[in-house]
């Protein structure tokens, strides 16, 4: 199972990837996308991320340098604790972010085709459910 379910994650990475490219955007990668979906809520603390990425302070920090050297995000000290380090979308940022949203939008569509509507709305709710359960409840069912 833990196979499959590596292969299915990577053939969903790179049919994203695909279709960003297809959208001049060729440099996708995998956490891109929990990224994006927290940054385009507003300004967040690195901290906040490594909850989103499931990962470390470092390597949440590892993940904004790279956005930082894409020209998608930029970072400052919060004024009111220096300690924090805040993290915003560019222009750029904002706009290869709602493209993620968009194709990731796309593939779900395709996924959910066929389905029927109350199946679906089950199978959302566990699905919240269980993101909850693992500590990722500030994502929330549209």
């Amino acid at each position: 199972m833990m196979v499959r379910d590596g292969c299915s994650r990577a053939v969903r990475t790179r049919r994203t990837a695909d279709g960003l490219t297809r959208r001049s955007y060729d440099d996708y990668r995998a956490t891109d996308a929990a990224v994006f979906c927290r940054l385009l809520q507003g300004p967040t603390a690195v901290g906040r991320l490594n909850e989103v990425l499931g990962a470390s302070r470092q390597a949440a920090r590892k993940v904004v340098e790279g956005l930082e050297q894409r020209s998608y995000v930029t970072t400052e000290r919060d004024p009111k604790d220096a300690r924090r380090l805040i993290v915003s979308l560019t222009p750029v940022g904002k706009a290869y972010a709602e493209a993620v949203v968009d194709v990731i939008d796309s593939l779900n569509q395709g996924l959910t085709d066929g389905v029927a509507r109350d199946d679906l709305a089950a199978t959302r709710r566990v699905l919240f459910a269980v993101l909850a359960g693992e500590g990722l409840g500030a994502i929330t069912p549209e």
